[in-house]
């Protein structure tokens, strides 16, 4: 999904949320500890995020989506 999205891993927290803060993950995090906290937090997870074929967004805002569609 990184490879669609073309973004680090680090793209994909919310990060004004309480368990981003409390975590304290910067840009130069490993990956694999983002991934985890995601799969134990999907509320660090911002979404939505859009597949098409081999290219993939995260949807915010949904213009990012609509673009990718057309």
């Amino acid at each position: 999904m990184l490879e669609k999205l073309n973004i680090p891993a680090f793209g994909l927290l919310r990060t004004k949320e309480k368990d981003f803060k409390e975590l304290g993950f910067t840009e130069e995090t490993p990956e694999v500890a983002i991934i985890e906290a995601i799969v134990a937090n999907p509320g660090l997870l911002n979404r939505p995020i859009v597949v098409v074929g081999d290219k993939a967004v995260v949807a915010r805002p949904i213009e990012k989506a609509l673009e990718l569609i057309n």
